[in-house]
């Protein structure tokens, strides 16, 4: 079960993934720190994890909130470790008029592809660069569902003008990885609606071309 909650200065998708026992991880909480905590003791959920799938200020807002109201790890790829404290690096110094973000250090780096077990849950990891060097997206298969951040977004993709960004990249990584997961798969990104891999496939035209 998952639940899909924006959170933030621009409503960035955080998700909820839990099971019956009522563990949880967290997908990239992005801001509203303390409503989202009170939100999550509401729903007696436990999260076990947070898993980024990069490190941009708005996916970052509320790690450490989550972190320190449940005592839970921080997960992010390697290749953003220096991203959680450096505004400049997250993004948030570009914005002028608003605080900048930052996060404490995260607790597991991650460097690839491959299996990733936390309790109960069990992901593959797809290593999705482009739109950032670190970004990760997750497949939990049990659930037929891909948590792509901002790779892949409903007849869109994700934006690759700022810090590590590469276009060609990021095609590369959407088309080898993402495209690859069975065609029905839920696609719950970092902005918008739930999209599946079919219909991106047919009409993204960021995809026309492969």
């Amino acid at each position: 079960m998952f639940k899909q909650i924006p959170l933030g200065p621009i409503q960035t998708n955080a998700y909820v993934l839990y099971n019956s026992n009522k563990d949880a991880v967290v997908f990239d909480p992005g801001g509203d720190g303390s409503a989202f905590t009170e939100w999550l003791k509401a729903e007696q959920l436990n999260p076990i994890a947070i898993l980024l799938t990069h490190a941009h200020f708005d996916h970052i807002g509320a790690v450490d909130d989550v972190k320190e109201a449940f005592d839970c790890p921080v997960y992010l790829h390697k290749a953003e470790q220096d991203w959680l404290g450096d505004p400049a690096l997250n993004g948030s110094a570009r914005l002028t008029g608003r605080a900048l973000t930052t996060a404490q250090p995260a607790d597991k780096l991650l460097t690839g592809d491959g299996p990733l077990t936390i309790g109960s849950f069990s992901f593959e990891l797809l290593h999705t660069p482009g739109h950032s060097p670190g970004s990760i997206s997750y497949y939990y298969q049990e659930e037929n569902i891909v948590f792509s951040g901002d790779a892949l977004f409903q007849h869109s993709i994700g934006r690759t003008d700022l810090n590590g960004g590469n276009q060609n990249q990021l095609l590369e990584s959407i088309h080898n990885k993402i495209l690859k997961l069975p065609e029905d798969t839920i696609v719950a990104s970092g902005h918008g609606p739930l999209t599946t891999i079919q219909a991106e496939m047919d009409h993204n035209p960021f995809l026309s071309g492969f």
